[in-house]
């Protein structure tokens, strides 16, 4: 389907999970608030809760609520708002408002603002960050089409169609506090 912010609106709030294309491939998304939704998506991934996951955002504003990011230094605060919006994801502090079926077994939280507009549209709708994670099963690759997802997630997902970024590999990964590249 289209994005329509109206009926996007409807299913997050109704705990639905969705496939949309990111800057490189397509996701996996829920209201990262929404525990029931949260491990569907960790059903379809076959993928442990203490991996954690990424959230995704519109503006740094959506997801101060779910990092201590004033417990950084004035450098690092500086390095990661210079970054966004673009494909660097960081590891944040989390803070008392992220549960731990997002965060994993850390007291860290992947955060990312995206420049993706379709995304930004879609975390705008909602006033929220999504949830971010690849679209693929354990094991196997990324969708990067929407034939990919409905031949890994049939129905169980809500497709939302849209071109790809143009990033040839999913976003760098940074470490906020030792500034370690942790994916690249």
């Amino acid at each position: 389907m289209q994005f329509n912010a109206q009926h996007f609106r409807q299913d997050y709030a109704d705990g639905k999970v969705f496939a949309y294309p990111t800057e490189a491939v397509y996701g996996l998304g829920c209201d990262p608030l929404n525990e029931k939704a949260v491990y569907e998506i960790l059903r379809l991934k076959q993928r442990p809760v203490e991996k954690g996951m990424i959230l995704i955002a519109q503006s740094i504003e959506q997801v101060l609520p779910f990092v201590k990011f004033d417990s950084l230094t004035e450098d690092a605060q500086t390095k990661i708002i210079d970054s966004w919006p673009g494909p660097v994801t960081w590891l944040l502090p989390k803070s008392e408002h992220t549960p731990s079926f997002i965060s994993g077994d850390s007291d860290m939280v992947a955060v990312r603002v995206t420049k993706h507009t379709l995304v930004q549209q879609m975390c705008w709708a909602v006033n929220s960050p999504l949830v971010s994670t690849s679209a693929n099963p354990a094991a196997l690759e990324p969708a990067r089409t929407a034939q990919e997802i409905d031949a890994y997630f049939g129905k169980q997902v809500v497709l939302i169609e849209g071109a790809l970024g143009e990033q040839k590999s999913p976003s760098k990964i940074i470490h906020s506090l030792t500034m370690e590249v942790l994916r690249s």
